[in-house]
């Protein structure tokens, strides 16, 4: 142990503290890309795990959950026949809901003596504040995130209750991170305006008790009025609908760890080449290949293990502000506050990602020297077979480049539907276009010669330059390659995405106003506007049409959906892009219209029936029509809307859509309108709808961004590693030109020539294949987003081109530099 310490010593960590930029350089990326992990991991452990807190902590020792299908609930008698199924100890109703209150958005809780059964972390502040509860008349026990005193007043809704009195303590205070109130569910039901209605029921089943024959007792009972099924279900739910942000922020991450990985591989590279001399006395003395070997593998676990120790804090801040920058309507779909929360394999996950890239990598740049005799390692660059890549590895490498491109294909045109397989595919297609490029990598190095040439005598030189180590131009070139393929396939693939979203959406833009509940960058799920606003809208001067609405979040199987309630002249495209036949049996109640990945998830088809669960009983729908439509969640559905306001005991409408009289403008008539509508309603045009979705979108694609400037980030340290190392390399013959006259600024022409060869070559076939990535990300959308989207390709890529080589020259410059300012005498002294 004492020798393996003292070589690690000798010959790894000396030569980290001597060159210290360039381990610094691959700590850094390797801290970046695990604080993006990181923070990925935060946010959806925050997202879902901000659920499970609030489900644990009311839940209690209930096993079973009588949940409401929609936001309406279902009727209260539910419970009492619950209740009397055999197997049930205790059967508590609940009134659970968060709705917009005088102290912010709240979640109100209202039970009744029997929570004492669940025995939650409720229990014990509710017994002992119990007295004050029951005194004060529409008394409500505060929880300790609102800021609120005893004896203040709370509005809610229309209605106002008494804080009786604040619960306190860790637990209480982790519950929804404060932010509710806990009151009699008589005093829940009148502040709601939700008479004779329940949203939950929790079952304690008795000891000893069949849970399976008891959860199909309840089943039965609940015929269909609700859905029955374990309190983690919401928890299941809220992750279900996130999955499709945390399938592309995981591939986000990953890829900016490729992207590292050719850093680490190029830093090891100058390792390998400044130690040439050293590694080879000690073959030659009898050195193993697997010891000199595993010393660089430790090596570049150690910058690992560092990089990704160093990203942690880092990635937990990003998380706890990205946390802040969701997209509002993701946000609204998840019950709780959400607080950031980091799971405890977060870090462990970003530290092994870290340390497995380094090894990988180094493990690459390790056999071009460990897999030589000393002699041939004390060979001149170029000259060793190390530095050339022999014709098996180029065929090797074509036939998995043919095979990967073939396995990629085809599951595009499977339409498997599932994200895993999309992610597959686009995988094998980016490494189908790596293993292309080394397969041609002789022709590649020709190319950038040719290019090189073109500067002059300068360029000459560095020609045969780059001719004489292929294996280092290649990354290099790779480096600047994936920079402009992963810039115009993310930029483009999201101007793409946008505009298939806005064209999803139909044309709310056309619509001159809007009224709803909730602002233009939310659904308008809930509450729903006072009966009369539309009539009273209808019957202001200017006025040509109001079209009713409703949304509202459903379960539909076990997935958690938008369901529309939509009447004649809608223009969501649920209803707006069926034909005559289908939008009549819509609005009749004799059909139901599904979102592409809806009908895929449930296994249906147009044409096929399907069992709605509703608090009215259980509807046999045959589905009419599945659409293309951009869902937020798992899927959309629609019905008409007289069908939604029966079926769902939801009365009223949550939208207005307007239409103005011709000749009048919007900008007047929203003025009348904001007359008429309720003091916390939101009067807003088509453009601001449009904006609001465009928000949204653009926000979800603020993580491709940072993969994107990430990757550029990365790209730029490799080109300056791999730019030294040419210098390194050259270090001598550099060194003898200076000798026989060369001027500095000659040595400085050659260093930038080489670097245009690259940057040229990688930057225009990083451009053709980005354009065929944004063709090929497009046609795979429809499994990742549910709609389809249109290859456009933008007029950006030649910027994107010219910005590889002004990459490609900034890279160069430090080591442009340092190889002009060379001391003749040193250089020619070296080795």
């Amino acid at each position: 142990m004492r020798t393996l310490i003292d070589r690690w010593r000798l010959f790894s960590l000396r030569e980290s503290a001597v060159h210290r930029g360039r381990t610094l350089a691959s700590v850094a990326v390797m801290t970046v890309s695990a604080a993006f992990l990181v923070a990925v991991f935060g946010i959806f452990g925050s997202l879902t795990g901000s659920v499970h807190r609030l489900v644990d902590g009311l839940a209690g020792a209930a096993t079973l959950e009588v949940s409401g299908i929609t936001d309406s609930g279902f009727p209260a008698t539910v419970r009492a026949e619950t209740a009397a199924v055999p197997g049930v100890a205790a059967a508590v109703p609940m009134v659970r809901s968060v709705v917009p209150t005088s102290a912010g958005q709240t979640l109100v809780l209202g039970t009744d003596a029997g929570a004492t059964a669940l025995a939650s972390v409720l229990q014990p502040a509710v017994e002992s504040q119990l007295g004050a509860l029951v005194s004060v008349p529409d008394g409500v026990l505060a929880g300790p995130g609102l800021g609120l005193a005893t004896g203040e007043r709370l509005r809610i809704g229309d209605r106002s209750v008494t804080v009786a009195g604040v619960l306190t303590g860790g637990e209480l205070g982790r519950l929804n991170e404060g932010h509710y109130v806990l009151t009699s569910l008589a005093v829940a039901q009148r502040a709601l305006g939700r008479a004779d209605r329940l949203d939950s029921v929790l079952i304690v089943t008795e000891p000893g008790a069949d849970e399976s024959a008891v959860r199909a007792g309840v089943e039965q009972v609940v015929a269909g009025r609700a859905v029955v099924a374990e309190p983690t279900l919401r928890a299941v739910r809220t992750g279900n609908g996130l999955r499709i942000l945390q399938y592309m922020t995981l591939m986000g991450a990953a890829l900016a760890f490729i992207v590292a990985a050719f850093l680490i591989y190029t830093a090891m590279s100058m390792a390998i080449a400044q130690r040439r001399h050293t590694l080879s006395m000690l073959r030659a003395i009898g050195g193993r290949r697997r010891t000199l070997a595993a010393d660089l593998l430790a090596e570049a676990a150690v910058i690992g293990l560092l990089g990704g120790a160093a990203g942690a804090v880092p990635g937990i801040l990003y998380g706890r502000t990205a946390i802040d920058a969701l997209p509002v309507a993701l946000v609204q779909s998840v019950e709780a506050r959400t607080a950031y929360s980091l799971p405890l394999y977060a870090i462990p996950l970003a530290l092994a990602a870290s340390v497995i890239t380094g090894v990988a990598a180094a493990a690459v740049a390790a056999h071009q020297v460990y897999k030589v005799s000393p002699v041939e390692a004390l060979a001149p660059v170029g000259v060793s077979v190390a530095d050339r890549v022999p014709g098996w590895m180029r065929l090797a490498a074509a036939t998995v480049a043919v095979g990967a491109i073939a396995i990629a294909v085809t599951l595009v045109g499977l339409r498997l539907g599932e994200l895993v397989w999309s992610g597959l595919a686009l995988s094998l297609f980016f490494g189908a276009g790596l293993f292309a490029c080394w397969a041609v990598t002789g022709a590649l190095v020709d190319a950038a010669a040719v290019v090189a040439r073109r500067c002059g005598a300068a360029g000459e030189l560095a020609a045969a330059t780059l001719r004489r180590a292929p294996r280092r131009v290649w990354a290099t070139m790779m480096t600047v390659f994936i920079a402009v393929a992963v810039t115009v396939t993310i930029t483009g693939a999201n101007r793409d995405m946008l505009t298939a979203v806005r064209d999803s959406i139909g044309e709310v833009d056309r619509v001159d106003l809007w009224v709803a509940a909730r602002p233009a960058d939310q659904m308008p799920t809930d509450p729903t506007l006072p009966p009369d606003t539309a009539s009273r809208v209808a019957a202001l001067p200017g006025i040509e049409r109001v079209v009713e609405g409703q949304l509202a979040y459903a379960t539909l199987g076990t997935e958690r959906i938008i369901l529309y309630g939509l009447a004649p002249g809608s223009v969501s495209p649920l209803y707006a892009d069926l034909d005559p036949r289908a939008q009549a049996e819509i609005v009749a109640g004799r059909g139901i219209a599904l979102s592409r990945d809806l009908a895929r998830t449930l296994g249906v088809a147009q044409g096929d029936s399907l069992t709605v669960r509703t608090p009215t009983g259980e509807r046999r729908l045959p589905v009419v029509a599945v659409v293309s439509y951009f869902s937020a969640l798992t899927g959309n559905a629609a019905i008409g809307l007289e069908q939604m306001r029966a079926w769902f005991d939801r009365p009223g409408a949550t939208v207005l859509q307007i239409d103005a009289a011709p000749g009048v403008h919007p900008a007047v008539l929203a003025q009348a309108v904001r007359s008429v509508v309720p003091p916390d309603g939101h009067v807003f045009t088509g453009a601001e709808s449009l904006a609001g979705v465009d928000s949204a979108i653009r926000q979800g694609a603020a993580v491709s961004n940072a993969v994107w400037m990430i990757v550029v980030l990365i790209a730029a340290v490799a080109l300056l590693n791999t730019l030294g190392l040419s210098v390194l390399e050259r270090r001598r013959e550099l060194g003898v030109l200076r000798a026989m006259g060369s001027t500095r600024r000659m040595v400085l022409g050659t260093v930038l020539a080489e670097a245009i060869g690259i940057g040229v070559v990688g930057g225009g076939l990083g451009l053709g294949f980005g354009a065929l990535s944004q063709f090929f990300f497009d046609r795979i959308t429809p499994d990742i987003m549910n709609l389809e989207v249109a290859y456009r390709p933008g007029p950006m890529v030649l910027g994107f081109a010219l910005g590889a080589i002004g990459l490609s020259l900034l890279g160069s410059l430090p080591p442009a530099v340092r190889a002009a300012r060379l001391n003749i005498i040193e250089a020619i002294g070296t080795e």
